[in-house]
């Protein structure tokens, strides 16, 4: 059985968003700034609006959804025009999971995990992918993202900090340091 592609522009708009499933489902027309590039979440778990930045796959993709409908018509639908409901993703997510081999199944707020766990991989600043996730302060991405970057810990300090000069050279091989990283 393979998922309904009407499904997979659910699943591509939360891995290039970040955001949760309700603020998909939610989504109009009107909500996609192409200038701006970017994509408002009107209705949010902590109840704040917010913008979410676009990559340029995710600019052409909401424009692409977005193209030929009025502004005030959702944003992502089902196979039948009608809007997402309450847990209707579940179960095309679990035939998509089968049919992938991907066990145990993914549900859709790992989509939303995943993305976190990119931008922590890049060496993106907390604050940013906090603002990105629409958290008020960085506490929920350092408990669940905050060990995924320990490699990019070890570049920054040994790029920013530099010598001081004081250790003369020596002749004594070294393994890389990435050799310690595990």
């Amino acid at each position: 059985m393979r998922a309904r592609p009407i499904f997979h522009a659910l699943v591509a708009a939360a891995l290039l968003t970040g955001c949760r499933y309700g603020e998909l489902a939610a989504m109009i027309v009107d909500d996609f700034n192409p200038d701006a590039g970017t994509l408002r979440v009107r209705i949010s778990k902590g109840g704040k609006p917010r913008h979410v930045v676009l990559i340029q796959e995710g600019r052409d993709f909401a424009a692409g959804i977005a193209a030929g409908k009025p502004g005030g018509a959702r944003l992502l639908t089902r196979s039948n025009g009608r809007p997402w409901g309450k847990s209707e993703q579940q179960r095309p997510l679990l035939a998509a999971c089968t049919a992938a081999r991907i066990d145990p199944p993914v549900n859709f707020h790992g989509l939303r995990h995943t993305y976190a766990s990119r931008l922590a991989m890049k060496g993106v600043p907390f604050a940013v992918i906090a603002a990105q996730l629409g958290h008020s302060d960085t506490r929920m991405v350092e408990k669940h993202y905050g060990h995924l970057a320990p490699s990019y810990v070890a570049e920054t300090v040994r790029a920013a900090f530099g010598s001081l000069g004081i250790v003369e050279p020596s002749n004594v091989l070294v393994p890389p340091a990435s050799s310690y990283l595990g």
